[in-house]
């Protein structure tokens, strides 16, 4: 029988909520994931470098995920010298995205390939125009005047990814162990090879690494492509202010 003193009472008190604090921190210890991506490019013998590949974790159990604060919430990809700044940008589903025209002419910047879909037709210098990335997927992004011009928005469901830097590194921090579907993308590899890069993985204190991830690219890494029309670009035109 359990003694109905105040002093008891309260003692057993304390010590179940402090056991009930404690649980979730203890299971909840946050990891840093990392690992390495190595793209070999057909028809060479090493691996590319200088290549930024994206990695993503996505929970099978999504309960109480939470995107990352984004101090610099103001996303930006800046037309200049005719080309987009910065080429690769990742962002959460919902997410806006602003085109400045910063260079001395006009640009129609535009995306029909998968991911989101959209025409901002054509601005002038000084100009911008908003998109809102509601769609996940990747976008791959075009000036249908400069066909030099290329881009790719990432737009994710998850707070957990990186980008590989030079030597194919990348850092995954304040991870949550558990369950989670790995998926990779590389501006020039294969479909092939980025599917059977993807894989369900459990993370946890013991198994932080993914190791070594490997994709086969094709080159070059940035094929031609078609206006919005689906035409062949139009040869510039001399004194035209749209393309000077």
């Amino acid at each position: 029988m359990i003694s109905s003193s105040p002093k008891l009472r309260y003692s057993l008190a304390a010590v179940v909520l402090a056991c009930l604090y404690a649980a979730p921190l203890w299971s909840q210890e946050l990891l840093t994931v990392t690992g390495r991506v190595e793209v070999a490019v057909v028809g060479k013998a090493r691996g590319v470098e200088n290549r930024s590949a994206v990695v993503w974790l996505t929970p099978l159990n999504n309960s109480g995920v939470k995107f990352r604060d984004n101090p610099d919430s103001h996303l930006r990809l800046v037309q200049h010298g005719k080309a987009f700044e910065p080429h690769l940008l990742v962002v959460p589903v919902g997410a806006e995205v602003e085109f400045p025209n910063h260079d001395p002419f006009f640009h129609n910047v535009f995306s029909l390939f998968e991911g989101k879909r959209f025409d901002l037709g054509l601005y002038e210098a000084g100009g911008s125009r908003l998109v809102h990335f509601d769609r996940l997927g990747i976008s791959y992004i075009f000036c249908n005047i400069h066909p030099e011009m290329s881009a790719v928005v990432i737009a994710l469901s998850t707070p957990y990814y990186a980008v590989s830097n030079r030597s194919g590194e990348f850092s995954i921090g304040e991870v949550p162990p558990g369950r989670y579907m790995l998926q990779i993308w590389d501006e020039a590899a294969i479909p092939e090879s980025l599917k059977s890069g993807s894989r369900e993985v459990t993370l946890s204190a013991a198994a932080q690494s993914l190791g070594v991830i490997h994709l086969t690219a094709a080159a070059p890494v940035r094929p031609p492509h078609k206006d919005k029309y689906g035409r062949d670009y139009d040869a510039p035109k001399p004194g035209n202010p749209i393309y000077h």
